[in-house]
């Protein structure tokens, strides 16, 4: 999964380190990141903004500290108004708003490679929402500051405290015998199969959420509730939890067309192999493909 990097780790510990040689700068605008060209992913290095800054006679903009992976240092900040000015004047062409640099969709990162960088642009990407949707205290109104010592924002007035919004959710393998319930999203850019999915909402368990997405989407009911595995999903601000859980009774699927644009059963040996090895969903329809292979090889 995303998460999986070893021999590296993600270290998301935070501390006022200030960016040097060989450090990575996350620069976002609307869903889109600066990455440079090319299949492999990489980030606009500390250095290469001092030079872009000098050239143009722009002050380097503020930098946050994010994480590090393995020995490389990641810092969120914005491009200065005035470089991207100084772009737009010396005419480079549209498809290179940024010498040797791209913005991409968030979404189009899923395909990029290492996978340590994928990791690393989600983390990052959830970080960056949340700076950005919380400047001014929720309570008082006032400017919100950085703490020193801690990853949270706090209000200079009333004292308020915010942490990062971790979003929990659940993703559900359905089975039922020698087929699992698989689903594809309506509307979104993600087209390939996937698995129900929801929000755990107020006052709920993570399993009680599980009956209920089921029902809600493809009006099926299930039992056997059983807790598979986590993952964190820096693209939506989730902790996703994985669940697997057996058809309770008639499995004729009602299915939600807001949310759904297909949900049907499919048999495990019509379960395609996993080109990303990105998402907790995916490793789910593979344990279960893999997990049935077995059986039936064992009997």
């Amino acid at each position: 999964m995303i998460q999986d990097i070893e021999p590296k780790r993600l270290a998301n510990e935070y501390s006022g380190k200030t960016p040097g040689k060989g450090s990575r700068l996350m620069a976002f605008q609307e869903n889109q990141i600066l990455v440079k060209k090319g299949e492999t992913a990489d980030f606009v290095p500390y250095e290469m903004l001092q030079a872009w800054c000098t050239r143009c006679g722009a002050k380097l903009p503020d930098m946050v500290y994010l994480f590090s992976v393995g020995e490389t240092k990641y810092f969120l900040t914005d491009l200065p108004e005035k470089f991207l000015l100084w772009l737009t004047e010396n005419a480079f062409l549209e498809s290179e708003s940024v010498p040797g640099y791209e913005w991409i969709s968030m979404f189009e990162m899923r395909s990029r490679r290492p996978k340590e960088q994928i990791f690393a642009v989600a983390t990052a990407w959830h970080l960056y929402v949340w700076y950005r949707d919380n400047r001014f205290c929720g309570r008082c109104g006032q400017t919100l500051v950085h703490s020193e010592k801690l990853r949270m924002l706090k209000c200079p007035d009333c004292g308020n405290m915010v942490f990062p919004k971790i979003a929990p959710a659940v993703i559900v393998g359905v089975t039922n015998g020698e087929r699992i319930l698989m689903t594809k999203y309506a509307g979104r850019a993600y087209k390939r199969y996937a698995l129900i999915a929801g929000f755990t909402e107020i006052g709920e368990t993570a399993e009680q959420t599980v009956a209920r997405e089921v029902m809600e989407e493809t009006g099926v009911r299930v039992k056997n509730i059983r807790y598979y595995k986590s993952q964190p999903w820096g693209f939506d601000s989730n902790l996703l939890l994985g669940y697997f859980c057996e058809l309770d009774g008639d499995d004729t699927i009602h299915m939600d067309t807001e949310e759904l644009s297909v949900a049907e059963w499919v048999d495990y040996r019509d379960i395609p192999d996993d080109t990303e090895g990105l998402s907790l969903t995916r490793e789910m329809m593979i344990y279960f493909r893999d997990s049935r292979r077995k059986l039936h090889e064992e009997m």
